[in-house]
C-alpha cells in the first residue's frame, strides 16, 4: 500500500532516518564486543523464556499474575532495547527502572506466593501502603538481610539519571562527558555500554524470577530454560567470575 504523500511531517522522517542510521552504528559497535554480544544474548534468552512461560495453560490467577508480569518485563525489555540502539540512552534507561521494579516484584512473589493474592485483591490505599516499590525493596532486604541498601541505590540511579527531571539526568544527554546536552539521538560508546550492561543485569535477575514459576516438569519450556541457563552461566562466568554460576542470582543489582 503507498502511504500518502505528506502523511508523516518531513522532520520525522528525517528523525527516523538519523535513528536508523545510529542504529547501524549501535550494530557496529556491538559487533565488536564480545561483551555487548553477551548482554543481548542474556536480554534475548530472558525474553524468549517470558514469552515461554506466558504460554502455560494454566487456571491459576497467581500464576497468570506471574505470567502477566513477565509478558510486561518482555515488553520493556524490547522496548529499550529498540531506544538505546536508536540513540535514545536515557529513556532507554528510564524503561529499564519499570523492569527493576518488576523484577523488584517477582521476587518479591516467588519467596513467598501467598504475598500474590494479597496485591492481586489489593485497593490502591492497600497496595500503595503494602507494595510500593520502597516497601517491595525493604521486605526483600529484609527477607535477605541486607542491610547495605543497594536495591536502593541501583533504584535511585535509574531514577536521577532518567527518571526525573535534575541537573543530574542532563548527564545522559550528553554525548561527551564535559561536552554539552545535545537535543536527539546520539550514539557513544561508553552510553550504549552502560545501558546494555544494565539490561543484561536485569535480564539475569528477570530470567531467573520467572524461571522460579515455570513448572520443572513443563516439557515445552525446557528448550528456553535450558538456553537461559547456559546463557546465564556464560555472562555470569564473564561478568563475575567469582561468583558461582550455577546458584540463583541474588536480586540485589550489586551481586550476580
Amino acid at each position: 500500500m503507498n502511504r500518502p504523500t505528506g502523511l508523516i511531517p518531513e522532520n520525522l522522517l528525517s528523525l527516523h532516518l538519523a535513528e536508523e542510521g545510529l542504529r547501524g552504528k549501535a550494530l557496529d559497535l556491538i559487533a565488536r564486543d564480545n561483551r555487548l554480544q553477551l548482554h543481548l544474548e542474556i536480554v534475548e534468552a530472558a525474553m524468549d523464556l517470558a514469552d515461554t512461560f506466558r504460554q502455560f495453560d494454566t487456571m491459576d490467577e497467581d500464576i497468570k499474575v506471574a505470567q502477566v508480569l513477565g509478558m510486561r518485563m518482555f515488553n520493556a525489555l524490547g522496548a529499550s532495547l529498540k531506544l538505546t540502539l536508536s540513540g535514545y540512552h536515557q529513556n532507554s534507561a528510564l524503561i529499564l527502572r519499570d523492569v527493576l521494579e518488576t523484577v523488584f516484584l517477582l521476587d518479591l512473589f516467588s519467596g513467598d506466593r501467598s504475598q500474590i493474592s494479597t496485591w492481586r485483591y489489593a485497593d490502591k490505599k492497600t497496595r500503595l501502603k503494602e507494595f510500593s516499590p520502597v516497601k517491595v525493596r525493604t521486605k526483600l532486604d529484609e527477607r535477605d538481610g541486607c542491610t547495605s541498601k543497594k536495591r536502593a541505590e541501583i533504584y535511585e540511579l535509574f531514577s536521577e539519571l532518567a527518571g526525573h527531571p535534575n541537573m543530574k539526568s542532563a548527564w545522559m544527554m550528553r554525548p561527551n562527558k564535559n561536552g554539552d546536552a545535545v537535543i536527539g539521538p546520539f550514539m557513544e560508546a561508553t552510553a550504549l555500554d552502560a545501558v546494555l550492561s544494565e539490561m543484561g543485569r536485569l535480564a539475569v535477575q528477570a530470567g531467573q524470577h520467572i524461571n522460579a514459576f515455570v513448572p520443572a516438569d513443563w516439557q515445552y519450556s525446557e528448550a528456553s530454560r535450558s538456553a537461559f541457563s547456559q546463557a546465564k552461566r556464560r555472562w555470569v562466568s564473564t561478568f563475575y567470575p567469582a561468583a558461582k554460576s550455577d546458584q540463583p542470582t541474588t536480586s540485589d543489582p550489586s551481586k550476580a
